[in-house]
């Protein structure tokens, strides 16, 4: 009988984007590989599913307070009573409580190992009271459910650490893709500026995200304002999809920059943006540990990034890029500028900094939890 791990999150998406690495480690070492998670694929644009024997479309919630959560519960336990998993992988908040109580049945019954991989806590040191009002509570008390406790960040390593009743490990993020996010050659950068359209003389902003109060891509779009007063050509790509978008669209042309800033909707082809950009700018009031800066500073470019526990562990302001206040859009655009003036100041400290989040070095961090 083959080897059987299970991986859950809130939805199928979280899956694709930020486990590939470690589902490719699993079924090199004989792994079965199951999925449970929500489908949400089609709203990705192409974004599949990959290394995955089985997939389970689970009715997960991203909200503590939905019933669906409790249909989500009687349908993964299904999926455990018909399958003898070794280890069961959880992720996110609401997919990792449900998972965890699924299987603690199973963890008692038949020693199945219950892993949780926290992608940023909602509580830590400047979060809202009810983020520790409700989210603290469910993570301690999961906590006694987990037998391994994998963080991605210091913060959040301490945190656990001090707080929760089990094995804390750290690793450093999921995993960027190294075969697909690095810096081009100057003839790749050319072909790419010709395939995209670009002027090879247009100074190029990059956003990543989706498109939610969180994400603040206001603060990107205020800040080119001052920008193209220092380069009328610059323009701002924002890559991502989501409700905010009619807003942002509408505040693009209340403030007349309908030729500076540019929508690109769910992207798969992030790394040639990243080539041609001179500066990543991540506006959000809240990272766990963002893929998307990691994937840029990889291929090369600075990052100016608001001020958060996930850019703070990725961005050493001045030297690989700018740390800034979330709503100060003066800021941003003064480092927007700065960085514009003397992209490739920034390069070599970006990539430096990038490589420990690589999959290269995560996937040997993952061997030693999963002794392999």
């Amino acid at each position: 009988m083959s080897k059987k791990v299970l991986l859950t999150a809130t939805v199928q998406s979280h899956i694709c984007q930020f486990h590939k690495p470690l589902m490719k480690l699993l079924k090199e070492n004989g792994y079965e590989v199951h999925v449970a998670a929500r489908d949400n694929l089609a709203e990705k644009n192409g974004l599949a599913m990959e290394y995955a024997d089985k997939v389970f479309d689970i009715p997960f919630d991203r909200s503590p307070l939905s019933t669906r959560n409790i249909k989500a519960y009687k349908e993964l336990s299904k999926v455990l009573a018909q399958n003898e998993y070794e280890i069961i992988h959880t992720n996110t908040p609401m997919g990792g409580m449900v998972t965890r109580l699924a299987a603690n049945k199973y963890r008692k019954k038949n020693g199945i190992k219950v892993f949780y991989t926290a992608h940023g806590f909602h509580f830590y040191q400047s979060a809202p009271k009810k983020n520790w009002l409700i989210y603290y509570p469910i993570e301690k008390f999961s906590s006694r459910l987990t037998d391994k406790l994998i963080t991605i960040t210091e913060e959040d390593y301490k945190l656990a650490c001090k707080k929760f009743h089990c094995q804390v490990e750290r690793i450093h993020g999921v995993g960027a893709n190294s075969s697909k996010y690095y810096a081009f050659s100057d003839e790749e950068k050319k072909s790419t500026i010709e395939e995209l359209g670009i002027t090879e003389d247009t100074k190029v902003i990059v956003n990543v995200g989706e498109l939610l109060p969180n994400k603040n891509q206001k603060t990107a779009i205020l800040a080119m304002k001052k920008v193209v007063e220092r380069y009328p050509t610059a323009i701002l790509f924002i890559a991502g999809n989501g409700p905010e978008l009619d807003n942002l669209t509408n505040l693009v042309k209340e403030n007349g920059l309908e030729n500076n800033v540019e929508f690109l909707g769910y992207t798969l082809r992030l790394n040639k943006y990243y080539n041609i950009a001179d500066c990543l700018v991540a506006c959000s009031f809240r990272e766990g540990l963002p893929l998307n800066v990691i994937e840029a500073m990889l291929c090369g470019d600075a990052v100016v990034a608001s001020n958060n526990r996930g850019h703070r562990e990725l961005v050493e302001d001045g030297v690989n890029g700018f740390i800034v206040d979330a709503t100060d859009i003066d800021g941003f655009a003064d480092r927007i500028i700065k960085v514009l003036d003397n992209p490739s100041f920034y390069a070599k400290p970006a990539l430096e900094k990038a490589e420990l989040f690589t999959d290269r070095n995560v996937v040997e961090e993952l061997k030693k939890i999963y002794y392999l």
